[in-house]
């Protein structure tokens, strides 16, 4: 199966994670939250899948395309 990156478009601090391991996504489904700039944006999937990695941490602070998770299209 083909494994795809989802990427903040912002940086910024990790507010929350929204998904799990194993969790099936649909298509711009929300998987995390970042505060940029005293905003809150989502980090959003462009594709449906099954989440396989986390690479972040609610608090960490990220780049803008830095990677936030992987995931599996199913």
């Amino acid at each position: 199966m083909a494994k795809f990156e989802i990427k903040s478009e912002v940086a910024g601090t990790v507010l929350s994670i929204e998904v799990k391991v194993g969790d099936s996504v649909a298509e711009e489904a929300e998987i995390a939250l970042v505060e940029a700039m005293k905003m809150e944006i989502p980090v959003t999937t462009a594709k449906a899948g099954i989440i396989t990695t986390i690479a972040v941490e609610a608090g960490a602070v990220i780049a803008e395309g830095d990677v936030v998770a992987v995931a599996e299209i199913s």
